[in-house]
């Protein structure tokens, strides 16, 4: 496996996972990780069903690091364990996400686009009664409203997340159908100086391909876009660093030679 980090990871301090991050990091271990860097989820104004716990994608920040602290002591010699975070970016929510990003040193933070207009594309009321190209469109559209008004993150986490859940009778999705669109959101991350990551959780989903597509991580490189983590986005043990060697496979294809790991927020690139 040429990718030994794993850049997006999740335990029980996210509202959608049970796992221990103890059990997240032995798992990783026996992979034979380098490093992991946990981004546990903070979403605020979350809708929240009746089946969820409120203020389940409020993340406590200190409750997180205390226990990575420990088991940074404890794995030491085995692995390297950095403290980062998934943040859930809306235009509603940008003061917010603002005083979130500068609340802990972080060594790294993933900016995601996980609602538009408020919903979630994971539940199929999403997509009733609309279009659901016109559901992308507009979660684009939100997506680079988030890019403008939001700059402290390091990467882009899977850019076209909604994608995974587009209905099963909608056309299939092409990331060429919102061209225009997807450039501007490349080119505005470019200026700002960040980075795009290869989430391979669509691998193991329908999709059967990494998120954004490859061809947006084509293009996000042919405008000279340099810094592209992996993750694999796992929620449970066997996910962790699924897909790594299919994915390295893909950004080669994709002209890229290097992915990039962080720490203190700062990029470091290791050669595919």
């Amino acid at each position: 496996m040429n990718i030994l980090s794993d850049f997006h990871l999740h335990s029980y301090f996210s509202g959608d996972c049970s796992i221990p991050t103890e059990e997240m990091i032995k798992a990783g271990i026996r992979k034979g990780l380098f490093s992991m860097c946990f981004t546990e989820h903070n979403d605020f104004d979350f809708p929240y069903t009746e089946d969820m716990k409120q203020d389940s994608f409020i993340l406590n920040t200190d409750s997180y690091l205390y226990e990575l602290i420990k088991l940074r002591r404890k794995y030491d010699d085995k692995i390297k364990i950095l403290f980062g975070i998934e943040i859930g970016l809306q235009p509603c929510c940008t003061k917010q996400n603002v005083l979130l990003a500068k609340s802990q040193d972080f060594d790294f933070i993933i900016g995601s686009s996980h609602l538009c207009k408020g919903a979630d594309p994971y539940y199929p009321a999403f997509f009733e009664g609309k279009n659901p190209g016109e559901c992308c469109l507009s979660y684009f559209e939100e997506t680079l409203e988030n890019i403008k008004s939001f700059s402290d993150f390091d990467v882009y986490g899977h850019l076209d997340y909604i994608a995974r859940y587009l209905p099963e009778n909608a056309a299939p999705y092409s990331s060429m159908d919102y061209q225009n669109i997807l450039e501007e959101i490349l080119k505005a991350l470019i200026e700002k100086g960040k980075g795009i990551e290869c989430n391979t959780s669509g691998l193991r989903k329908h999709l059967a391909t990494i998120n954004p597509a490859p061809e947006i991580i084509k293009r996000y490189r042919e405008l000279g876009g340099e810094i592209i983590t992996v993750g694999s986005d796992a929620h449970a043990q066997e996910d962790i660093a699924a897909g790594f060697d299919t994915a390295a496979q893909i950004l080669k294809d994709c002209g890229v030679s290097y992915y990039a790991t962080f720490e203190k927020r700062q990029p470091s690139f290791h050669k595919l």
